[in-house]
């Protein structure tokens, strides 16, 4: 028996017609299914954002609004401020993004690669950070930042007090090590005998190869520093530093409904764009990785 043979659906039970049928109408079903659960969200959220309030409490299950509100967009961005959080947002998230690649490329190369004296303990806490959940150690992060030891300098209300906790990313770090653990010693042997030193080899051979591995890791800190919603919250306390995460909440308690469904249309738009875009890189990096949904 080879290994093609060893299916959940064996050769024969497709030929079957009644099965074929069946087989074929179920996978229709789970794929429609899947469909619906994915895009459903997305188009109720469109749908809303071009609906007037009075129609969203009269009809919300309706599939399109009887009259398209597209002063929705340009009232939510203009009465909201939601350009301003828009901005806000997109700071932070591209802060968090560089520190993450700063972080996870580095610490990876130097556990994988350099493997300094002590490294296996270090790999181990890293890995045991893993099994403790963020709120845990939320209060002694939070009075971190109140006051950098060290430095004695308060970063609550600036950036840096989102960018700098996001780099300490404990899974980005492993999955960086275990991608540089797969590239061949006998590339880093070859660059040391030409003359290389560990931040020549880092930067002109280990970074080009980790693509694959850059653009995972930015996907995951774009998507996590964009929909994070409780760190922001207590460290930036002025409501102008505030990202879109942070700002639609509080602002669903006065802003009319179809402006703030608006508001929320905008917000999960720049994401999904740029999933579009660096899909294919995106997949391959996945494949590459090993990572699992």
């Amino acid at each position: 028996m080879t290994v093609s043979d060893r299916q959940l659906i064996s050769a024969a039970d497709l030929r079957r017609p009644g099965f074929r049928v069946g087989w074929t109408a179920g996978r229709i079903v789970v794929l429609v299914a899947a469909i619906l659960a994915g895009a459903g969200p997305l188009f109720w959220t469109v749908r809303s954002a071009l609906s007037s309030t009075q129609e969203l409490l009269r009809d919300p299950l309706a599939i399109w609004p009887s009259r398209t509100e597209w002063h929705n967009l340009s009232d939510a961005w203009s009465s909201l401020e939601i350009g301003r959080y828009l901005l806000n947002t997109l700071v932070l998230v591209g802060g968090s993004w560089l520190s993450q690649i700063v972080v996870a490329t580095t610490a990876g190369y130097a556990l994988s690669v350099l493997r300094p004296w002590l490294g296996r303990v270090i790999y181990v806490a890293i890995l045991a950070t893993l099994f403790v959940p963020g709120t845990v150690s939320m209060v002694a992060l939070y009075l971190t930042v109140l006051h950098v030891p060290g430095l004695g300098i308060d970063l609550t209300g600036t950036p840096l007090a989102v960018w700098l906790p996001a780099g300490a990313h404990a899974f980005n770090v492993l999955l960086a090590k275990q991608f540089f653990d797969g590239i061949p010693r006998e590339l880093f042997d070859a660059a040391q005998v030409d003359g290389a030193g560990p931040l020549t080899i880092f930067w002109r051979l280990v970074l080009p190869l980790s693509r694959p591995l850059i653009a995972v890791i930015s996907l995951l800190s774009v998507m996590s520093a964009w929909k994070d919603f409780l760190w922001p919250l207590i460290v930036l306390p002025d409501p102008g530093t505030q990202p879109l995460a942070v700002a639609l909440p509080r602002l669903a308690d006065s802003a009319d409904q179809a402006l703030l469904l608006a508001g929320m249309f905008i917000a999960f738009v720049p994401p999904l764009l740029i999933f579009i875009i660096f899909q294919r890189h995106i997949v391959q990096g996945i494949s590459f990785t090993g990572l699992k949904g």
